[in-house]
């Protein structure tokens, strides 16, 4: 559990010292890893969570990867299967109604560029001036988990909103100097208020990606734009997006109207 954390920093290090508090841990925490077998492991499970499988099979790979182990301690079949809460966008209706409720103009703005961009809510709370190239209408960052540069047109209801923005340093000052979790807490008491469940700060990736498949948007851009493999473009190009074919004689029509798309 040591071991692991000595290779992740910020948020991702921050989270694995929570997960590694769990209570059921508790029941190998003082094991030497070799003297940890499978009844162990099933012990740990049906104590814990679906986090707790999550991270038990992590720390049982990287004990693997690191030859602490010589062989696996559970085989693949006999790890239950993991069974996430179902995972929902934000709608356009709901949107609306918590940037309404809003009165602080700094937090109401944020809400609105995590509905235009769709970003990690720690790299939209980071955004600063000088990422806004103004004559291009072009945001670019780097994304906090994978290091990745993203860089993302801008459309009109998103200059909008940056117009009302600091135009030197954060975007966000405050927001950006709070901890992800205080950000979570303030969104939920936000849409707690407004009788709205099943949402997180997350959610507005999920959002983005279902109303980018909605209207077509090709997936390769949406992957860059919240990042590849996102689980969020995965799950809304594969099945959560509704999507209304358009009729093929539109696209007839528009193929004799220009025939030199041949």
């Amino acid at each position: 559990m040591d071991g692991m954390g000595k290779s992740k920093s910020g948020s991702t290090l921050e989270r694995h010292h929570t997960a590694m508090k769990d209570e059921a841990f508790g029941l190998i925490r003082g094991l030497p890893i070799l003297e940890t077998n499978a009844a162990h492991f099933l012990k740990v499970l049906e104590a814990g969570s679906v986090a707790t499988n999550v991270f038990l099979r992590r720390i049982h790979n990287f004990a693997l990867d690191m030859n602490w182990l010589p062989w696996p301690i559970l085989a693949k079949k006999q790890w239950p299967k993991l069974r996430f809460k179902e995972k929902r966008a934000v709608t356009a209706t709901e949107h609306q109604a918590i940037i309404t409720r809003e009165q602080n103009p700094e937090h109401r703005a944020y809400y609105e560029l995590c509905w235009h961009l769709g970003g990690a809510q720690t790299d939209i709370a980071n955004l600063k001036a000088r990422d806004i190239n103004w004559e291009q209408r072009v945001v670019s960052f780097r994304r906090q988990k994978t290091g990745t540069v993203s860089l993302i047109r801008l459309g009109q209801e998103a200059m909008r909103v940056l117009r009302l923005l600091p135009r030197e340093d954060f975007l966000f000052p405050h927001l950006q100097r709070w901890s992800e979790k205080h950000r979570a807490s303030l969104f939920k008491r936000r849409i707690t208020g407004l009788k709205i469940s099943g949402i997180t700060l997350h959610s507005y990736r999920y959002s983005w990606a279902e109303r980018a498949m909605t209207c077509g948007y090709p997936e390769r851009f949406a992957q860059s734009a919240l990042g590849h493999n996102s689980k969020s473009v995965h799950q809304a190009y594969a099945k959560r997006a509704q999507v209304i074919i358009p009729a093929l004689e539109k696209f007839e029509r528009k193929m004799i109207s220009d025939p030199a798309q041949d």
